[in-house]
């Protein structure tokens, strides 16, 4: 599809560092004539760009409806318009549920990806998820709120895997999670991170364990815009790649003996 012809552009702002929104994120904000951003998450810094004249909508103060009517209106006049939200837009984003009514209204767009706060977490803690000989899998995933959990996908269920964890939109809850994921069959030794506002200014990190993470959490006063990682990749044992192992034979080297 050309981009002439694409009215929206669903944008992932990333985790809140503005310098880690894409390039092509940053043209199109720059370039918008209405943008509609969430801004109860987004960093308003990465609107900073926007052309004087720029009509500027908060999502958190609006509705579905009153979201799709702006969008409709911006449409109908031949406006640019981006729906900015927060680190991408695929997890946790809401975006599906825009997307279905501008398909019923006709209406062309496109998803421009960011850099999840779940990888910005990563970076932040200079952690690996996937360590080989102790996790090669990454479960995404939150505690069980006003938004029920699928069968099947509660945090006790997922926990029994013993894969890493990362665990959204859930610091409230610390307490409750500690103890589903101990019923799942975590450790009290289990390593957890906890990292508040990811790559922001105020950014904070929590290391301990499932034994002691809810206290420091409460100690410290965090409730919320915080991500919790679960897992022996946050240990100090693991074993090494076979990528760069010399002895092993690969598409590209030889091993040696």
């Amino acid at each position: 599809m050309k981009e002439e012809e694409i009215v929206i552009s669903f944008i992932g702002a990333g985790p809140g560092d503005p310098e880690l929104l894409t390039l092509k994120g940053k043209r199109l904000i720059d370039s918008a004539d209405v943008v509609i951003y969430a801004g109860s998450l987004v960093n308003p810094a990465v609107l900073d760009g926007c052309k004087e004249g720029t009509k500027i909508y908060n999502s958190a103060l609006m509705d579905l409806d009153e979201v799709i009517e702006v969008m409709k209106e911006a449409e109908a006049a031949g406006k640019k318009c981006v729906r900015v939200h927060t680190g991408d837009p695929a997890i946790y984003g809401a975006h599906r549920e825009q997307m279905d009514r501008l398909d019923q209204l006709g209406i062309k767009y496109e998803v421009i990806p960011g850099v999840s706060s779940f990888l910005a977490t990563a970076a932040v803690l200079n952690a690996e998820y996937t360590l080989p000989g102790k996790s090669q899998s990454v479960i995404l995933t939150r505690m069980e709120g006003r938004t029920p959990m699928p069968p099947g996908e509660k945090l006790t269920d997922l926990a029994k895997h013993h894969a890493t964890m990362v665990i959204f939109l859930s610091i409230g809850f610390m307490d409750e999670m500690v103890s589903q994921l101990l019923a799942g069959g975590y450790t009290k030794e289990t390593p957890v991170a906890v990292v508040y506002k990811a790559t922001w200014p105020d950014q904070r990190i929590l290391r301990g364990t499932l034994g002691d993470i809810a206290s420091k959490v409460e100690e410290a006063g965090i409730k919320k815009t915080a991500l919790t990682v679960v897992g022996d990749f946050l240990g100090d044992e693991h074993d090494l790649s076979k990528l760069y192992d010399k002895t092993f034979t690969t598409e590209f080297r030889v091993g040696k003996p």
